[in-house]
């Protein structure tokens, strides 16, 4: 569901990826770019093999190894942008800005926490990252949808920048517009 509208005002600038930060529980997270290696894209999906299904959310991510490697086969190449945080040589989170398919100037957020790392500041620094990375990737729109009952998301995709732009359904539509649009 790409949203209907999205904003005019163009965000400040996020910090690109590589970024490195103490989270709240004091472990040392470094959030980076995906870059297609092996070790990465096993990383990511020994990350997504312990991921809880409680907080699955539309059916994402998948269940079981093999769904999770089509999946993500899928995202991590491509026009995707990808960034994953790091603890260590651990895949703590993962977010995503994926094409939509309706839209060739907008493309849609998604991001995952492992549960043990939920809660200590690192979304936040992972939505940030991967805005920057699509700001200088010149991406113009970025939206996602949210349960409107999930207040904690959508408190902090506020507090980053994103308006709603659809409430018509048990979900909230959210954008956010990156750089201006191109002009011919």
């Amino acid at each position: 569901m790409t949203p209907d509208r999205f904003p005019e005002t163009v965000a400040d600038d996020f910090p690109s990826p590589p970024i490195t930060f103490t989270d709240r529980n004091d472990r040392e997270i470094e959030v980076r770019a995906y870059d297609g290696s092996e070790q990465e894209h096993d990383a990511l999906a020994t990350m997504y093999e312990a991921f809880d299904p409680a907080d699955r959310a539309q059916g994402i991510p998948p269940g079981g190894a093999e769904e999770i490697r089509r999946w993500l086969s899928t995202i991590l190449e491509g026009d995707c942008y990808n960034v994953l945080a790091w603890h260590g040589d651990d895949v703590a989170g993962h977010a995503t800005l994926v094409p939509a398919y309706d839209d060739a100037e907008s493309f849609e957020l998604a991001i995952f926490v492992l549960q043990e790392y939920q809660e200590a500041g690192i979304g936040t620094r992972l939505i940030e990252a991967l805005l920057g990375h699509g700001q200088a990737a010149d991406v113009e729109v970025v939206w996602l949808t949210v349960e409107r009952w999930n207040h904690a998301a959508v408190s902090l995709y506020e507090k980053i920048g994103f308006e709603t732009a659809d409430a018509e359904s048990f979900e909230l539509g959210m954008s956010l517009r990156l750089n201006p649009p191109e002009t011919e």
